[in-house]
Order: structure tokens, then C-alpha cells, then sequence
């Protein structure tokens, strides 16, 4: 077995196709072919089952890749530190990060990382918040920036910065229920929010959870996958929503959106890495950078 075969198997795993996978990896469809067929032979199990021209991981498959991820991971760590041993040139950083974080706060921090290290790459990808831990854990990427608490025991945090939280409703808007207690009744509104796994759905399940209630007894009306589908659908009139005042400021400062003056606690955007992965000189420069730029 050799690294080479291991990188061909996590690729055709991953991307569910060969002849993309061989692409991906520089190489021909035949070698790629023939690195699998090398692993099944060699120990007599069967790794993929062929479905017409699709290919999908079996069950033993499956177990094989968590342990092919893990030994190329070992690999590119200890490459790293030899690379920093003898002071080569950087290579790129991979990291994924929220959608909040990506699309409203991160880019004129990368910008400015960018032109004090012109040469390094950065790869970012763009995934909700547990999505981003579960990159980072699994070694898809170097570090991911998310926004409120951690889950997975595996990761170590850095405080980047916080982000405020706030209620919006359509400026056109129907007047709010409320309660008996001269409250917002919670219960009445219309809610669109985002999927499970973000950052900004759990930001509105701890307040909910904090007024004695849940998300199974608000009304809501559409779940979506993006911040700004989000906001588009609020500005629309469908519903109120909890989202950070990065996505809405400039609706608000429009009057296409207002904002409910309620007291909403603020969030944490957190750097996490894997507490058992080298980091490059590169990485923790990076690092430094996105901790220490001012806001």
C-alpha cells in the first residue's frame, strides 16, 4: 500500500467518480483505476460497488476512509515541519469558515494578511458552522472560523472577535403580537431561519431556550440555507428573523428592514484547529493576524 493509492482512493471517495478524480489528481483515468484495483486485490475486499457509471463506497469502504484520511493527514503534517525545517517557501492554507464570518468579516482581514505574505495562497471554503468542526476534525482543513460555541472535543479555540445579534422584521410590516405581559409574543411571529448546523440557528435556540421556550413551539414558517435568503425572505414580509446585524445593517440603514429593539446576547467568531496537528510558521502567522486585527 502506498501514499500515492491512498490519495487516489480518498479522491474517488470524495468525489464519487473516477475519471474526476483522476482529473483532480493530474493523472489518467487508467492509472487511477488501476491504484484502486491494486488496494481491492491486494487484500481481497471490495472498496467500491460499481453501479452503472456511478461508484459508491461499501460498507468496509467506508471504515477504510477514516483511516486513509488519517495517514494522509500524518503525511502532510510531517511534511510541514520539514518545510519549516528548511525554510521553504510557504505552501497554500486551507481553511473553511461560516457564512456569516466569510462573507461579512473575514475578506479585508485575508486582503490584509495577503499583501504582508503575497506568497501564500489561501483556499477558503464556505460551509455552516458544524459543517466548518467537522472539515477541521477530519483534516479537509487546516483551521475554520466559526461563530459560537465548539463542539467537537478534538478542536482548541481562539478568540477572534464577537458579533452582535438582532431582530428584524420588514419596515412594511403588519403591527407585532404582544402578549398579555406587554411582551413580544414570540409564539405569533411568522420565523424564517437558517438550517441545522449554523451558527446563526443556534444563536436563536440559546435566546429562545433563555425566554423558557423552543424552536418546536415558535411558528416557523421557512428554513434556508443562506444568510441572505434569509434576509431577502424577511425583507419580503414572510416572517421576522435573528441573524447578525453584519447581514442586515445595510437593509436597515435602507429602511427595508427594522430592527426590534430587544436585548439579544452577543456571539463569539472563534478560530478552531486540531489540537493535535502541527501548525506551519504560515499557519500561526495567519493565525496572529486574524486575532490581532482590530475590527
Amino acid at each position: 500500500m502506498t501514499l500515492d493509492q491512498l490519495r487516489v482512493f480518498v479522491e474517488v471517495a470524495e468525489r464519487g467518480h473516477v475519471t474526476r478524480a483522476a482529473e483532480a489528481l493530474r493523472m489518467s483515468q487508467s492509472a487511477a483505476s488501476a491504484a484502486i484495483a491494486a488496494l481491492e486485490d491486494l487484500y481481497q475486499i471490495r472498496l467500491f460497488d460499481r453501479v452503472g457509471r456511478g461508484i459508491h463506497l461499501t460498507e468496509p469502504g467506508r471504515i477504510f476512509l477514516r483511516e486513509a484520511r488519517a495517514v494522509l493527514d500524518r503525511a502532510s503534517m510531517a511534511r510541514s515541519v520539514l518545510q519549516d525545517l528548511a525554510g521553504c517557501p510557504p505552501g497554500p492554507i486551507a481553511l473553511a469558515a461560516s457564512q456569516t464570518i466569510a462573507t461579512y468579516w473575514l475578506p479585508r482581514r485575508l486582503a490584509a494578511f495577503h499583501a504582508a505574505n503575497p506568497r501564500v495562497r489561501l483556499d477558503v471554503v464556505i460551509r455552516n458552522t458544524r459543517e466548518v468542526e467537522t472539515a477541521v476534525a477530519d483534516g479537509e482543513v487546516r483551521m475554520g472560523l466559526v461563530e459560537g460555541p465548539t463542539q467537537h472535543p478534538a478542536l482548541v479555540r481562539t478568540h477572534l472577535d464577537h458579533d452582535q445579534m438582532v431582530l428584524v422584521v420588514a419596515a412594511d410590516r403588519a403591527p407585532l403580537p404582544i402578549g398579555a405581559s406587554g411582551k413580544l409574543d414570540l409564539r405569533a411571529l411568522s420565523w424564517v431561519i437558517r438550517e441545522p448546523g449554523s451558527g446563526t440557528r443556534r444563536g436563536l435556540e440559546d435566546w429562545v431556550g433563555q425566554q423558557g421556550l423552543s424552536l418546536e413551539e415558535l411558528n416557523i414558517f421557512l428554513v434556508l440555507p443562506a444568510n441572505e435568503a434569509v434576509r431577502e425572505a424577511v425583507e419580503a414580509g414572510v416572517g421576522a428573523t435573528i441573524i447578525s446585524r453584519h447581514v442586515v445593517a445595510s437593509a436597515i440603514a435602507a429602511g427595508t428592514l427594522v430592527e426590534i429593539p430587544i436585548e439579544l446576547p452577543q456571539r463569539e467568531f472563534a478560530l478552531v484547529r486540531h489540537r493535535e496537528r502541527h501548525a506551519t510558521l504560515t499557519q500561526k502567522a495567519l493565525v496572529a493576524h486574524l486575532s490581532g486585527v482590530v475590527a
